[in-house]
Formats: structure tokens, sequence, C-alpha cells
């Protein structure tokens, strides 16, 4: 399996500490040494950062921890291959246009037998994770307009969700820059830091930060993560089938859809 994190409407200060923390779990307190990546949205641009090998110890990754990085949206992903090789092509998250924009995307989980029919859209590497990618990308594609709405596309992606987690395990992040949806097949946690703010500890280093001193009273940011990455703030655990779609660090959309039993 694999980790995932999600930022919206971040401040340079929660992005290094947040991906401080789950670096740390790629190959130093967590199992996932199988690659890491990270995608930034700078405006309609994204800037990217990918390796096939651990972040626990790699450089980039501590060059990213340190840089003052602002970004309203931000996914990260540490893998754990379980389908695929290792190798760059096969590390998260994986990007795609579509009308007009940059479209990023990381999965954990696995869906086995899951077999993408041919489209626009094709992998280039060999996970189900990017296969599964690639299939959403054609579906909108094809059943939505650059023009729908993002009500209708909130339900768009909450029903393809539902469909592949029927199949196996699904939990992912998903953005194209304005938004960011995510859907919990098996687990997911959030928080949201406003004012008054406060200190925070990570759980996987030892690394403490007053969100007081790093931020304006008008700041609203939300963290989003497979498991919560604090150890002294009360996280919001997904229920199974739960998706919500972020803007600005709120929530303006979501919804639960039923699963099959464990």
């Amino acid at each position: 399996m694999c980790e995932l994190l999600g930022m919206s409407a971040n401040t340079p200060t929660d992005l290094c500490f947040s991906f401080t923390g789950l670096t740390r779990r790629g190959g130093d307190t967590g199992p996932h040494s199988d690659g890491w990546g990270v995608a930034f949205y700078e405006g309609k641009g994204v800037r990217t950062f990918h390796e096939s090998s651990a972040s626990a110890s790699s450089e980039i990754a501590t060059v990213v921890q340190s840089h003052p990085i602002k970004s309203e949206t931000a996914i990260c992903h540490i893998r754990q291959a379980n389908v695929g090789h290792n190798c760059l092509a096969n590390t998260h998250p994986f990007t795609r246009e579509l009308w007009g924009r940059y479209w990023v995307f990381a999965h954990n989980g696995q869906l086995t037998d899951f077999v993408a029919p041919e489209g626009f859209y094709e992998a280039v590497g060999d996970t189900d994770s990017e296969a599964i990618f690639c299939d959403l990308m054609n579906h909108l594609r094809h059943s939505l307009s650059r023009t729908a709405k993002l009500e209708d596309i909130a339900e768009a992606l909450a029903d393809k969700a539902q469909f592949y987690a029927k199949q196996g395990v699904f939990n992912c992040l998903l953005s194209n820059g304005d938004w960011l949806f995510t859907f919990c097949s098996t687990k997911l946690a959030s928080i949201t830091r406003r004012a008054p703010f406060g200190p925070a500890q990570l759980k996987d280093a030892d690394v403490t930060v007053d969100f007081e001193s790093e931020t304006t009273p008008n700041d609203v940011v939300s963290v989003i993560a497979t498991e919560p990455l604090t150890s002294d703030e009360a996280w919001d655990i997904y229920q199974r089938g739960e998706w919500r779609l972020w803007q600005n660090g709120e929530v303006c959309y979501s919804g639960t859809v039923a699963l099959p039993a464990n």
C-alpha cells in the first residue's frame, strides 16, 4: 500500500511541515520506500518532483521540505509497490491535461484485475493506479464538457470512485488546481486549521510548529492524509465510501456512496 497527502489553500509552513512528516514514512518510520512524488499547483501550472527511491533518504525531498513553496493545492504520494515495477514511470502523482488544465491524481490501494478500455489517455507505466486515472480521464472527457458545473463534476467523480472501490481498495486524491477531490475506500483523515492557530507536533519526526506565528487570521488550511500526521491535534476520520471536494481549504461538496462490506 501507499500513503497520500493532499493540501488545500496551504501556506508554505503547512506544506513543509506536513511533507516532512509524510516523507519520514517513506523508508524510515514506514515501509513505503518504492518511490515518491509531489505536485504543487502554481496558478494553472504544476511543479512536480518524482523519484523511484525512498523519500526518507532523498536529498531532493530534503530540498522540498525546506523550500517555501506557495501553492493553493498540493498532492503528495509515497509508494510501496504492489502492482508495477519500481521505476520512475510508476511513481505518483500522475498528470494529464484536460480542458486546458493539468489534472493530478494519486491513488492508495489496489484493483488487481482492473483493465482500462482503450481511449484517448493511455498509461505510460504499468501500475493499476495510472490505468485507473486514464480511464477516469477518458470518462470525464466523453461524458462532460469544459463548461460542466462543479457539482456535476463532483457527482461524476463520486460515481466513478464507487465503481472502482467495488473492485478493490481505492483511496484517492484528484485535482485540477481549482479544487481537490478526495475519496475514502478504507482510510483517509483530514484536519482544517484556522484562527486561532496553535502548535502541532509531527508523529514521525521531532518537529513542532507554532502556526500562530506563521499564519494570518484569515488563513484556512486543510490537510488530507492516509493517516493523521500529528500527535496533538484532533483529526477527522473519513467513513468508508465518503468523498469530499475541497476548495480554498473548505469542503464545498461531499457525500457517501455505498460499498460492499469488508
